[in-house]
Order: structure tokens, then C-alpha cells, then sequence
């Protein structure tokens, strides 16, 4: 017998820059050498981002809703209570080993593959445009979070120090 929630397919969301809005943090991340302990300890602090939040809550009517951030494990009781604190739907959280270096759309497309093993990926919603064309050539339904104003500091470090 199957469980309905494995039945429903998955709606996977990034979430800084997706659904948080990281602006206020950016500056942690222009400095040299990046703050990055300052960055993530900023998080908490994020705004929703109205777009995002919507769409995750429009999506969790017929997903099963999955969060897949680049964010470090340490910050997951952080990540968690954002998310509750916003009214956003439950659902898994896939996080970045804390040591974890690779580029964003490595480690990313990584935990798509896992979650479409025997499971519908209905649509993948990420700002990253790296992230987003490998999704698309993997041939993943992607959203394009373009909500926000673009980061040359966060997508450095999503890209080349797979630090978010």
C-alpha cells in the first residue's frame, strides 16, 4: 500500500533569495574576507519574500513541499523555525553538509536526482541562473525566482566557494 504523501508529487524550493530575502545580509558577504559566521547568523532575520511564499503555499495544495537550500547544516534549527515563523508549508529540508565546498548546482541537482528516483519533481523554483539550466538540461520544470535584485557576492559564493 502507498502512503498518499509519497504519492503526491514534490515541489522543491531554494530559499535564499527564493522565499528570504538575503539584502540585508549582503553586506557580510562584500567584505574581505567574507563574514560568513555573520551572514548566516543574520538569517533569522530575513523577510519573506511575498512571490516565493505564495507560490510555495499555492504549490503545497497538490505537492508534497521539499526545501533544498545551500545553506549549511548548522544553521537547520535556524532554517526551521524561519520557515514556521513565515506560515510556510512543512516539508523536508535539504541541507549542505557543513564542509561542503562543492558549487551550488552540484549539490543541488545531486538531491533533485535522489528526490525524482521514484518520485514526480512537478517543479524545482531557485534565483541561482546556474542552478536553473542544469535543472532545466536534467529536464526539471524550473521556476526562475527572479524576485529579487541580483547578488554578484552571494552568487560568487553559491558558485565558486559553495559556501550557500
Amino acid at each position: 500500500m502507498t502512503d498518499s504523501s509519497s504519492a503526491r508529487p514534490l515541489a522543491v524550493f531554494d530559499l535564499d533569495n527564493t522565499l528570504a530575502d538575503t539584502g540585508h545580509r549582503q553586506r557580510f558577504l562584500e567584505r574581505s574576507p567574507r563574514d560568513w559566521d555573520g551572514f548566516f547568523a543574520a538569517a533569522p532575520h530575513d523577510p519573506p519574500i511575498p512571490q516565493g511564499v505564495e507560490l510555495a503555499r499555492d504549490s503545497a495544495r497538490e505537492c508534497e513541499i521539499v526545501y533544498l537550500t545551500g545553506r549549511p547544516e548548522r544553521c537547520r534549527r535556524d532554517t526551521f523555525d524561519w520557515l514556521a515563523a513565515h506560515g510556510l508549508p512543512e516539508g523536508r529540508v535539504y541541507m549542505r553538509r557543513d564542509n561542503d565546498r562543492r558549487p551550488a548546482r552540484r549539490t543541488k541537482l545531486e538531491v533533485l536526482g535522489r528526490l525524482a528516483h521514484g518520485r514526480e519533481v512537478r517543479v524545482f523554483v531557485d534565483d541561482d541562473a546556474l542552478v536553473c539550466a542544469d535543472a532545466e538540461r536534467a529536464g526539471y520544470h524550473v521556476v526562475r525566482a527572479r524576485w529579487t535584485a541580483p547578488s554578484g557576492a552571494l552568487e560568487r559564493a553559491q558558485e565558486r566557494e559553495g559556501r550557500t
